[in-house]
């Protein structure tokens, strides 16, 4: 019985806290949702307006069911209407005059063919008008989920087919049991109609958000976010602070989310230029069509280029680094080298958000002297990359030493199995030395000798160096991609020329494009 009661209490002292936490949690639940709300409207504060127009834009479509006159004007089929709004009225004025025209044409071009077949067999007898159905909406349903899988079907008018099927069912299987299906008809187009048009007024202009500014400005942000993830990783890598701190700050850190957000941004770039391709012309006279295929194309490029801030950022995280007296003598051209490809991403950016063509000379002998005094300095260490023959002799006997003394560690303990040496007696040694050796015990051995042999490497101190210099590089060269595909799109969407004095910061000269062979195969060359 004591037993008893002290579980009891204990029991009873373990549930006490537990309530308490969940009671704390569910007073701190509203404080909780009204700051994260507060935030996503301070992060954007077209949330909070696209919220209101969207309240106003029901509260509008309400009154034809609500007000007497609207209603017996309507009808019952005025909450299509409410219906329209709610499934057209988006974020952006392009995706919602993509959802509302086809809408709109979908269920016109439905209501007129289901028109036309209730034309053809109102004089027929009852069985054949049901045959008749039947047949058309097999041949109108599998013809139009087949035109589904087209690409281009798909990609532009997926959703106006998916209201042509339902509207054609919703008409023609209902006419059969219904006499009055054209007046059902009519007023289902008048309250689609009404609902979409107040979704184009209220998307238009009423505080428009456009699709193609939107993806205007994720370039803008991309490349800003590529050049401070690039300066940012070179200078964390010579940083003072030990590896493990990096590590553990590597999840967090606002770089890696900056680069994660420009490789997970191709199906965002696809819809918004999708989305932007039904808005009207707004940022020049002429009536050409805009274009936005080649932001996708840039997008693109910029995950390409984004994959060397990743690999980079990688070599922070690496096993093994290199010595931090090694990185110092290193230290100033590379941050030189990330902060030259930092300057020529900033300068891309300014252009796409002016809307103006690069400077001529964007690609600043700056950088290309960068990249020289960082392969001078690899030059000058040569013994870092090399090191001589004596201690490469000095490395093998080392871990030659560590093989032999694993395998004495082995061979200890069966003095006595030694004694016999027929083919019987070591299988029976074999199968002993199975059953003693746990498999955690064989797992351990083997990272524990490969990383002997790693670290025994003269070599492997600069290895992780040469790795970081060789992406270095290779972002450097990457740069001349971005340039050209930021100069077509400023040809082909009328950016304004360039004007004005070269930024001495930036440009200096005419430029070189710097490529890989800037820096040889092997540090010795």
């Amino acid at each position: 019985m004591a037993g008893n009661r002290v579980s009891g209490e204990e029991g009873g002292g373990g549930t006490a806290p537990r309530s308490m936490d969940f009671a704390q949690k569910v007073k701190r639940f509203p404080e909780s949702v009204c700051r994260k709300a507060w935030e996503l409207g301070r992060d954007d504060p077209r949330r909070p307006i696209h919220a209101l127009k969207v309240g106003l834009s029901l509260t509008l479509v309400s009154l034809l069911y609500l007000t007497e006159p609207l209603f017996e004007g309507v009808g019952q089929n005025s909450l299509w209407a409410v219906i329209t709004v709610v499934v057209v009225l988006e974020f952006t004025a392009g995706a919602t005059l993509c959802k509302g025209l086809n809408r709109g044409f979908g269920t016109l071009c439905a209501a007129s063919l289901a028109f036309f077949i209730e034309y053809i067999v109102q004089k027929s007898g009852r069985v054949c008008r049901a045959i008749f159905i039947g047949v058309s909406v097999f041949l109108i349903g599998a013809t139009c989920t087949y035109l589904r899988f087209f690409p281009y079907i798909k990609k532009n008018y997926d959703y106006g087919v998916v209201i042509f099927l339902l509207t054609f069912n919703l008409i023609t299987v209902s006419s059969y049991r219904v006499d009055n299906v054209l007046k059902i008809a009519h007023e289902r187009i008048y309250t689609i109609a009404i609902g979409c048009g107040l979704c184009l007024i209220m998307s238009l202009l009423v505080f428009p958000n456009w699709s193609g500014e939107d993806l205007h400005n994720s370039m803008v942000s991309k490349l800003e976010d590529l050049a401070t993830s690039i300066e940012a990783c070179v200078n964390g890598y010579f940083q003072d602070a030990e590896i493990e701190t990096i590590r553990k700050q590597s999840s967090k850190d606002p770089i890696y989310k900056r680069y994660r957000a420009v490789l997970d941004s191709k199906s965002t770039d696809e819809t918004l230029a999708l989305f932007a391709s039904w808005e009207p012309r707004q940022h020049s006279i002429h009536c050409y069509r805009y274009p936005w295929q080649q932001y996708v194309k840039l997008g693109t490029v910029l995950r390409g280029f984004g994959y060397t801030a990743v690999a980079l950022h990688g070599c922070l995280e690496s096993e093994i680094q290199t010595p931090k007296s090694v990185r110092a003598l290193f230290k100033d051209p590379c941050i030189r080298v990330a902060r030259e490809v930092a300057k020529v991403l900033i300068e891309l950016a300014n252009s796409i958000r002016d809307r103006r063509r690069c400077s001529p000379v964007v690609l600043s002998d700056h950088l290309e002297e960068a990249l020289q005094d960082l392969n001078t300095a690899i030059k000058s260490q040569p013994r870092l990359f090399l090191g001589s023959d004596q201690v490469q002799a000095t490395n093998m006997l080392a871990v030659a030493a560590a093989a032999a003394n694993q395998k004495s560690n082995k061979n200890s303990g069966v003095s006595l199995s030694s004694v016999k040496t027929d083919s019987s007696a070591l299988f029976e040694w074999k199968h002993k030395r199975i059953q003693e050796i746990s498999k955690s015990e064989r797992k351990v051995l083997r990272p524990t000798l490969s990383k002997i042999v790693i670290t025994s490497l003269e070599f492997s101190e600069a290895l992780p160096f040469a790795a970081f210099a060789s992406l270095l590089v290779e972002t450097a060269a990457r740069l001349e991609l971005v340039i050209e595909e930021v100069e077509e799109l400023g040809r082909v969407a009328g950016f304004k020329e360039y004007e004005g004095e070269p930024n001495v910061e930036i440009l200096v000269n005419a430029p070189r494009t710097p490529t890989n062979n800037d820096f040889p195969a092997h540090p010795m060359e």
